[in-house]
C-alpha cells in the first residue's frame, strides 16, 4: 500500500471524506469512462455529466469515506500514480483559509482569531470548524474552501482548531444570485413531451424531493446532483416551473441549505447542461 493511500484510509476512517489528485493538484475520474481523464478530469461544474454518470464523479463531489469505493477499480490504480490526498473540508464540516503570500498571513494574523495551521508550499492554510460557501480571491492571497471545493490534505498541522469566526464568513459573503427562471423553449415541432404528462412530472419532483430529504451525508452534493438530474430530464422542454423549483429549493433548506447555496447550485446545474 503506498504512502498516498494509507493517509486517504486513515482519514476516511475518522469522518474525512478524500479524493487522490494527479500532477498539477487535480483529481483523476472515479468511473469507468474517465478513469483515464477522458473527459479531461477537470474538477469543475462544466464538465459534470460528460461522461454519462447520473451525477458528479470528479472533484470534491467525488470524495468519499467510504474505503470499498477509495480501494477498488479504477480508484485502485488512481493512488499508485497520484502526487497527493485531497479532501473535501465541507464534508468534514470544516473550512479552510488558503493564505497564498505572506501579505495574506500577515493580515490573516492581524484579523483573524488563531486556530490550527498547516504550512503550504506557498503559504498556510487556517482550518476553522464549521462550513460556509467557498469563495475565490476574496482578498489578495487569500480562497474561502470549504463546501462545494477540496483541498489538498498536508499534514494535521499545529494549533488549536477554532469556530470559524463571522470575520471569514463575512469575507464569502455577496448579494445572492437570483433564482434563474426555469422556462426554456419547447422542442421543434412543438407538443409530443413525453414530461407534459401529469404524472409523470409529478414523479420526477417527488422522488428529487424525496432523495433530498432522505440525505443521511454530503447535502451539498447531493442537493447539486438532485437539481442536475431534475434538469437533465426535465428542464429543456418548457414543463418545468418555477413553483417545481421552489418545491426543491424548501427540501434543501429544510436539510439546512441556505437560499444563496440553493440558487448557485441551480445555476451551476443549468451552467453544466448547457442551459
Amino acid at each position: 500500500m503506498n504512502s498516498h493511500l494509507k493517509t486517504a484510509l486513515e482519514l476516511a476512517g475518522v469522518g474525512v471524506p478524500v479524493l487522490p489528485l494527479r500532477a498539477g493538484k487535480l483529481p483523476f475520474g472515479n468511473c469507468t469512462q474517465c478513469a483515464n481523464n477522458t473527459c479531461g478530469g477537470r474538477p469543475t461544474m462544466k464538465n459534470a455529466g460528460t461522461c454519462g454518470c447520473p451525477g458528479v464523479c470528479h472533484g470534491w463531489a467525488a470524495a468519499t469515506t467510504d474505503t470499498t469505493t477509495l480501494t477498488s477499480p479504477p480508484w485502485a490504480g488512481a493512488w499508485r500514480q497520484a502526487q497527493a490526498v485531497a479532501y473535501h473540508p465541507a464534508g468534514a464540516r470544516l473550512t479552510v483559509v488558503d493564505l497564498d503570500d505572506a501579505d495574506a498571513i500577515t493580515w490573516a494574523r492581524e484579523g483573524l482569531p488563531a486556530t490550527r495551521i498547516v504550512p503550504t508550499t506557498r503559504g498556510e492554510h487556517w482550518i476553522y470548524r464549521g462550513t460556509m460557501q467557498s469563495a475565490n480571491a476574496v482578498r489578495p492571497g487569500m480562497d474561502i474552501k470549504s463546501s462545494m471545493a477540496y483541498a489538498r490534505w498536508l499534514g494535521p498541522g499545529t494549533g488549536t482548531m477554532t469556530a470559524l469566526p463571522d470575520a471569514v464568513r463575512a469575507l464569502g459573503v455577496k448579494k445572492p444570485s437570483p433564482v434563474r427562471p426555469v422556462t426554456v423553449p419547447l422542442p421543434a415541432g412543438g407538443g409530443g413531451c413525453r414530461h407534459r404528462t401529469p404524472v409523470y412530472l409529478e414523479r420526477g419532483i417527488a422522488m428529487a424531493e424525496q432523495r433530498i430529504t432522505e440525505a443521511a451525508g454530503g447535502v451539498h452534493a447531493t442537493v447539486y446532483r438532485t437539481f442536475l438530474a431534475v434538469l437533465s430530464a426535465h428542464g429543456r422542454c418548457g414543463c418545468l416551473t418555477d413553483a417545481h423549483a421552489a418545491r426543491l429549493f424548501a427540501a434543501a433548506q429544510a436539510k439546512g441549505e441556505s437560499a444563496r447555496h440553493c440558487s448557485d447550485a441551480w445555476s451551476n446545474a443549468r451552467t453544466a447542461l448547457g442551459m
